[in-house]
């Protein structure tokens, strides 16, 4: 259930026009919490660099009629028994505390569970060919039956594919819309909504009321990025939201997957550009298990038995090599890009780089960029 008293001062910082998300967040991090920012002097905005307009319009905070808004949605999250995640939430899924945008605030119906950590998404076309359905359900079936948890975005298609996989395979799906949560889109898919709540969680970054329009789904993706170790492409257009989700994942560090198809088909060149481009192929879940499990915590390794025996790389990794190792992509990155997401001095990056190459861990590329091998 919702706390009122904590979520009312993010909601209201959130009604303050000029404030976005990215701004929000910044401020928040930068002031430990919304009330210090809705209580700050024009000293301490001015001293986290905001701007006059923005301080001025902080300081008379939102209008009464985005209050009463405010207040409305607070009552519509605790009448539908929805939960809201703030950045600063212990159970704030810890995945998305390493994206570039994280979404401030989380909406979610069902529970999040830390093993939801050891996640693989599964996207693709809304136009799915029976044998891309039955692919995409199968995949997802032996991943949840291994103990990985499904994200997807509801959608037709792959999407729902997706997430009856789990579902069969006896395991835990998210599902990231695109969406207030008082709405399910599409609209058909009630029922899957209503057992994935039961298995998993529906989560959105919107608030309540939002439609979903066209240009919130691009930006959803990054979520359904940023919850997976890995994001597996089955059949896709070139031009999709499928391709956007697995250029995210490149850019957040994830690993990238992609199934390969007849090359004359439309829905082939999607994975097929991706494969060209550095993806992981995919022919099978052990496929994806043997790229995630360097990534995977001891546990979850345990459990795997037989299967994760033997698919470990042969490479033993020193502390350092694996921070840059996680660090590198298998779609190319700049030292720079490397040096910020391990969190090494550009030094100790420069050297381990040396040590992984030599390893047959990673390569270099012309421009000094980096990729996983």
């Amino acid at each position: 259930m919702v706390n009122s008293l904590s979520l009312r001062p993010w909601l209201m910082l959130r009604a303050i026009p000029g404030v976005g998300d990215a701004i929000l967040l910044k401020l928040v991090q930068a002031m430990n919490s919304p009330d210090t920012v809705l209580s700050a002097t024009q000293a301490n905005l001015e001293d986290v660099g905001c701007r006059v307009p923005l301080i001025d319009a902080i300081r008379r905070g939102p209008d009464a009629q985005a209050v009463k808004q405010l207040d409305r949605e607070l009552a519509a999250v605790q009448h539908r028994q929805i939960a809201v995640l703030t950045y600063l939430d212990p159970q704030y899924p810890a995945p998305l505390k390493t994206i570039p945008d994280p979404p401030p605030l989380l909406y979610v119906q069902g529970t999040l569970l830390e093993s939801d950590r050891q996640a693989v998404a599964i996207v693709g076309t809304r136009k799915v060919s029976s044998a891309g359905r039955v692919l995409a359900e199968e995949l997802a079936c032996e991943l949840a039956e291994m103990g990985f948890t499904i994200v997807s975005g509801l959608a037709r298609g792959v999407d729902a594919a997706a997430h009856r996989g789990a579902l069969a395979g006896k395991g835990r799906t998210l599902a990231v819309m695109g969406c207030g949560l008082d709405r399910t889109y599409p609209a058909d898919h009630a029922a899957l909504r209503q057992e994935i709540e039961r298995h998993g969680a529906v989560l959105s970054e919107l608030p309540l009321g939002s439609a979903p329009h066209s240009y919130h789904f691009p930006r959803r993706n990054r979520i359904i990025s940023g919850l997976s170790l890995g994001v597996v492409v089955t059949e896709a257009a070139v031009e999709s939201g499928s391709l956007i989700t697995a250029r995210l994942a490149g850019e957040q560090g994830r690993e990238v997957f992609a199934v390969p198809g007849f090359v004359k088909a439309e829905n082939s060149r999607g994975p097929n550009s991706l494969l060209k481009d550095g993806a992981r192929l995919v022919e099978s879940a052990q496929d994806i298990l043997d790229e995630l499990l360097p990534q995977l915590d001891a546990a979850f390794r345990e459990r795997l038995g037989d299967r994760a025996r033997g698919a470990l790389p042969a490479m033993q990794l020193g502390p350092e090599e694996a921070m840059v190792y996680d660090a590198v992509s298998v779609l190319p990155q700049s030292v720079d890009d490397v040096i910020r997401r391990s969190g090494l001095a550009a030094a100790q990056v420069t050297a381990v780089l040396l040590s992984l190459e030599l390893k047959n861990c990673v390569r270099q590329l012309p421009g000094n960029e980096y990729v996983r091998l």
